[in-house]
């Protein structure tokens, strides 16, 4: 719980900075603190050291699978921030409420990632997606931003309305809200409580962007500020899978035979029409919102083939994804152009950003040696010994080949293609070029020796 206790604090602190009058340097200089700090106490709290211990097993229950999603999410967090915090002065004038929205988003994550309680994790989702609705229309100025913000908050109200009802209809089913007591249960499954289950199932699609619940995505990713829909693709994505992933582990094990096909087919909808649709993208940022769309039909399969090597993709699919959309979004956020043609002739000008984003393409294509390629491979284990495995993980590997294309795109325009005319690339920062390296680093490293990562689950 002590990611859960300082996230509240550093919340509330950044909300205080924003009336003390201090300067944006030091707002800057505080949430990095803050961040670091959260990263730091969630590998004490991996080692035995809790600052303060909640006991509330029948609401949450800290695991390791639960400490390593939040030691990989507050990390990548601090990255994220020694990376965009700068940008974010950029959006609006509201620069210290920006960080307390994250600090109180990452306060969802706990819940989100250690519940025990249905109603924990309908609070964590809420705790996650509200003050996101704030951070997507944080740029008043604009009209997409305006548009995207008031998309998203009525479709998730929306899907939120659809997971209460399920949540009603589960409780009404069995007469418990815990997941444990759902997960125990014996008996035919009644029509009630298939019903609620459906429900949480499409609602939870909806919140990971999984076709055909995904419509909202490219453009709410679009309208937002760049620099948060950097955060929303990342960590709030993975988040969500991360608790989808524990729903059905915990509550809905013993009804597999009712949902594996169903999300099957949500994933292999997903990866079609992700892939396919990002192929034909001419805006570089829409074009990661449909991969972000493709990339959950493969977080999908972890939750469509539940068991060990589910949960240990997921962690790596936690990681890869995170680190590589990260970086290629910070890079994109300081360019003029958002288009294919913006990215010509970078690597003449750049050359060591464009070798870096080029390791956080190929990580994300699932090219041996990145840690996206083991990422993908244990999640296409984990779904071949499903029902109808073999069909969904074919489909699969068509659908990663199609996503090689448009990522080689990109590639193609950095390496092989001369800039255009009146493009002027900015210069990156020495500190800016060696988070990007400590990145790809960790994306190599993890390819090559995933144990580094996943031992930390078992011990």
């Amino acid at each position: 719980m002590n990611l859960l206790l300082l996230a509240a604090f550093w919340g509330v602190l950044m909300m205080f900075l924003s009336v003390s009058g201090i300067s944006r340097s030091r707002i800057r200089w505080v949430a990095r603190l803050g961040m670091g700090l959260l990263f730091v106490s969630t590998g004490a709290e991996m080692q035995g050291f809790v600052l303060y211990d909640l006991n509330t097993p029948e609401m949450l229950s800290v695991d390791r699978y639960a400490l390593v999603m939040l030691a990989i999410l507050s990390g990548c967090g601090f990255l994220y921030f020694l990376l965009s915090d700068q940008d974010m002065a950029a959006v609006g004038n509201d620069y210290s409420e920006y960080f307390a929205l994250i600090f109180f988003i990452f306060c969802g994550f706990v819940l989100v990632l250690s519940f025990t309680s249905l109603l924990m994790l309908f609070l964590g989702i809420e705790i996650v997606t509200i003050p996101l609705y704030i951070l997507t229309g944080s740029d008043k100025r604009n009209l997409k931003s305006n548009e995207a913000s008031l998309k998203y908050f009525l479709l998730g109200a929306f899907s939120t309305g659809l997971m209460l009802m399920g949540i009603a209809l589960v409780y009404g089913a069995r007469g418990s809200f815990s997941a444990i007591e759902l997960a125990g249960a014996s008996g035919i499954p009644t029509q009630l409580l298939l019903g609620g289950l459906f429900l949480m199932l499409f609602s939870l699609a909806f919140k990971v962007s999984v076709a055909p619940f995904h419509f909202w995505t490219p453009d709410v990713y679009d309208g937002a500020p760049t620099v948060f829909t950097s955060f929303m693709a990342t960590l709030v994505k993975v988040a969500a899978f991360a608790g989808f992933l524990r729903l059905f582990d915990q509550a809905f094990m013993s009804l597999t035979a009712a949902w594996q096909v169903w999300a099957g087919a949500l994933a292999v909808l997903t990866l079609v029409i992700g892939n396919i649709t990002a192929v034909y993208q001419q805006s570089v940022k829409r074009l990661l919102a449909y991969s972000s769309i493709a990339q959950a039909g493969f977080m999908m399969l972890g939750i469509y083939g539940l068991g060990g090597l589910a949960k240990e993709g997921m962690v790596l699919y936690a990681a890869s994804y995170s680190l590589a959309t990260i970086g290629i979004f910070a890079v994109l956020t300081r360019l003029e152009d958002y288009t294919l043609e913006g990215f010509n002739g970078l690597a003449k000008e750049q050359p060591w950003v464009a070798a870096l984003l080029t390791v956080f393409l190929l990580s994300l294509a699932g090219i041996p040696l990145t840690a996206g390629f083991l990422a993908k491979f244990y999640m296409l284990q984990a779904a071949v010994e499903a029902q109808y495995g073999l069909a969904v993980v074919i489909v699969a590997v068509l659908m990663a080949a199609i996503g090689v294309f448009y990522y080689f795109r990109i590639l193609q325009a950095m390496y092989f293609r001369e800039r255009s005319d009146g493009v002027v690339f900015p210069v990156f920062s020495a500190g800016f070029v060696r988070v990007l390296a400590v990145m790809a680093l960790l994306i190599v490293v993890l390819g090559t020796q995933p144990g580094w990562l996943l031992r930390y689950l078992y011990f």
